[in-house]
């Protein structure tokens, strides 16, 4: 009975812009499969993407979509895409005329294309069915269980429920959230044997109460892995971000044994990202989550290991092994590299600021606070991409959003589209040579006093939401006294190690450092840690790539 009732609320959707053709996909399937599955369909790529969003939402499962390649607004490669990132696991198949059976070979590619059918497919006994039957019995040979959520209660102004949220959230890991003061969240606490004095407290799926727990702690109790399998690899990749992720999925893919640490959550700053619009190959745009948990899996599915919440403290070298060890004092050993570890916004240093971080003032996390922004006004401090594509997120639900520029104009740090945007939106306004001088409150954010930098004039406002997006500063501190970095702590590589034509100083090879290489031999950097990097997702997947092209070098001459 229990597996009735699962099959029953699994669910087969069929798009079709025609309502004739869809009304007849739907009949063919309901003749097949109507008894163990519910035959859900639609007739345009949106709105079959707000019925998968729902039976998300509800827990359903999805088992097979099909969908017709010709439909207008949205084709069905397009669709199929999206659709890709609410249920990953449903099979695929594209309903094409033979006109496009190329179109349908390049979907393979594009969506993980698992079979493509050719209309009209009359007899379907012939020609629908032995299809459906195959996808539905590989589908489930899978296990496509609904994962039961995390539960997180805490406070609205609680700094540490704020950072498990975003720890929760750009790990993709599933929760619900809680509010303390609220009648399900004193239940929780109530249940949790706690007062509601220490908070979050996290509730993990098998239901143990976890009150203040560290990231290494929780990720291993909501099933991120935070311990390496091996001692020894032939790459670590140091950081998680754009670069790392780019390294890992080519290193893994290539044959060498990878293993990719992270201390937070892979994607970096770019994983915060709610839109961006001008990588290639997405000419709609992608969140920096979809790209993430994209290059996530692509990373897994070619066998890269990679850890979460795994804080690097130190770079040793140990003959021809480099060793890389952690906070907790273990270590592993690889023979090669790579130091993705990208860079953190900067703190803003107005008196009252880290009082108040994580109660109402937030560095990059627009994404997990955005839904407590709705009717409410919001400033933003940065002029960058990052704080262009914030502000876009945020003016959907909030009643105003201000950017606050340190420059006398955007132009000189953001993308040009983003301006564009910024202009049409008639609710963002942005106040050039304006800054934070302080920020005041008690208990959470109340009021912000701006200075402008030409007149030194000041002005309280109202404020209860703030955004910080200020400059980059490398997160390479730990490697003082191993590799050579610039005045400002960005990593040095190949040419810049040899600026009069002689090698760094205890260079032993032969050969003058690689192009990505640092004065270590075998360790090398890609992304935006390197000194004079390019700081655009683009280059920062691209090196490490490439990175991952010098190691390959490095090995066979090792």
């Amino acid at each position: 009975m229990a597996q009735a009732a699962d099959a029953a609320r699994t669910v087969i959707m069929t798009v079709d812009d025609d309502p004739g053709v869809s009304r007849a996909v739907a009949r063919d399937l309901r003749r097949r499969y109507g008894a163990s599955y519910r035959i859900v369909r639609a007739e345009s790529g949106e709105s079959a993407l707000d019925a998968l969003r729902e039976l998300k939402l509800r827990g359903d499962l999805v088992a097979v979509i099909l969908a017709d390649y010709r439909m207008p607004q949205m084709n069905g490669i397009e669709f199929l895409e999206q659709a890709l990132d609410v249920y990953p696991g449903a099979r695929r198949v594209l309903l094409t005329a033979y006109a496009d059976t190329n179109a349908a070979i390049d979907a393979i590619n594009v969506v993980d294309l698992d079979h493509y059918l050719l209309k009209p497919w009359d007899p379907p006994e012939e020609k629908l069915y032995p299809v459906l039957d195959d996808l539905l019995q590989a589908w489930r040979a899978g296990d496509h269980r609904p994962v039961p959520s995390t539960k997180v209660v805490g406070h609205r102004w609680s700094a540490r429920s704020s950072d498990v949220r975003e720890f929760l959230a750009r790990n993709q890991v599933p929760y619900r959230w809680y509010s303390s003061d609220e009648p399900e969240g004193r239940r929780l606490l109530a249940a949790a044997g706690e007062d509601g004095m220490r908070l979050p407290v996290v509730i993990t799926p098998d239901g143990t109460p976890l009150v203040e727990p560290e990231a290494v702690d929780l990720a291993g109790r909501v099933g991120l892995a935070t311990t390496p399998t091996a001692d020894f690899y032939d790459l670590v990749v140091i950081g998680g971000g754009p670069a790392g992720l780019g390294a890992a999925v080519y290193g893994a893919s290539e044959g060498l044994r990878t293993v990719l640490v992270e201390r937070s959550a892979t994607g970096g700053q770019a994983g915060q990202s709610s839109r961006i619009e001008n990588y290639l190959g997405f000419p709609d745009g992608v969140s920096g989550a979809q790209l993430t948990d994209r290059a996530r899996r692509q990373a897994a599915k070619f066998g890269a290991e990679i850890l979460t919440a795994r804080e690097v403290t130190a770079l040793e070298v140990n003959g021809a092994a480099r060793i890389v060890r952690f906070s907790d004092g273990s270590a592993i050993a690889a023979h090669s590299v790579i130091l993705a570890t990208g860079v953190s916004y900067r703190q803003l240093e107005a008196p009252g600021c880290e009082d108040l971080t994580g109660c109402g003032v937030f560095y990059g996390s627009a994404l997990t606070e955005a839904p407590s922004c709705q009717g409410q006004d919001v400033y933003i401090v940065g002029g960058a991409n990052s704080a262009g594509q914030a502000a876009m997120y945020l003016s959907r639900g909030a009643k105003s959003v201000t950017l606050l520029v340190r420059g006398a104009s955007l132009s000189a740090s953001m993308s040009h589209y983003l301006i564009q945007q910024i202009e049409e939106s008639p609710n963002i306004q942005v106040r050039c040579r304006t800054v934070v001088e302080a920020a005041h409150g008690d208990g959470h954010l109340e009021r912000l006093t701006l200075r402008d930098v030409d007149s030194g004039h000041t002005e309280q406002v109202d404020a209860q939401w703030v955004f910080v997006f200020i400059g980059a500063a490398p997160l390479t501190d730990w490697l003082d006294g191993t590799v050579l970095r610039d005045e400002r702590g960005f990593i040095l590589t190949g040419p810049d190690l040899t600026p009069d034509g002689r090698p760094p100083e205890g260079w032993e090879l032969d050969r003058p450092p690689y192009h990505l290489e640092t004065n270590v031999p075998g360790v090398f950097v890609a992304g935006d840690a390197r000194s004079e990097s390019a700081k655009r997702v683009a280059s920062a997947v691209g090196e490490g790539a490439m990175a991952v092209m010098l190691v390959h070098r490095y090995l066979e001459q090792s």
